[in-house]
């Protein structure tokens, strides 16, 4: 009987870890366009785009932030074409509420707050409360170091409060 030494395909190994992540994947791209299709075009994109790097890749070690970081490239990407207001859609998913306890309009707010800051100071927060990553993980999606993720993240942060009271998202 002839055994076959069954080492796993790049795509086999490809598809594997991406079946781990791809809820995440798709959360983090639904952050940034608040619609379940044009998320998903976002995923499947991404995910082709990783693939077709996917043999370049050194270290295993960093696939999720590495697809992640895609995910983020490909939205903002994706918004830039499209260049029109996104909506959201009728019912609000469990995973974009961290607010616990706050009324529907104060989450509103909070929203139309988020959706007037840039796509890339979006990503901080995105990353930090949608995504629950710590800021040495969103620095190594972001590839910056984990002061500048910081001093960035609280920057935005105070952008976000002034808006809230204020009512518009001033620049820097």
């Amino acid at each position: 009987m002839i055994r076959l030494n069954h080492r796993k395909t790049k795509e086999e190994e490809f598809s594997e870890k991406i079946t781990v992540i791809q809820n995440k994947l798709y959360r983090l791209a639904y952050c940034y366009v608040k619609n379940e299709q044009e998320a998903l075009d976002i995923v499947s994109e991404a995910v082709y785009k990783g693939f077709i790097a996917y043999g370049k890749m050194e270290s295993m070690t960093y696939f999720d932030s590495w697809m992640s970081r895609i995910v983020i490239n490909t939205a903002i990407d994706h918004i830039r074409r499209n260049q029109r207001v996104t909506y959201m859609e009728d019912h609000v998913q469990e995973f974009v509420a961290p607010e616990r306890g706050a009324s529907l309009e104060e989450k509103m707010d909070l929203y139309d707050a988020l959706d007037r800051l840039i796509p890339k100071e979006r990503a901080y927060i995105i990353l930090k409360f949608f995504g629950n990553m710590r800021f040495r993980e969103i620095a190594e999606v972001l590839s910056l170091s984990e002061n500048t993720v910081k001093s960035k993240f609280y920057r935005i942060i105070n952008k976000l409060k002034m808006d809230l009271i204020e009512g518009e998202v001033g620049d820097l």
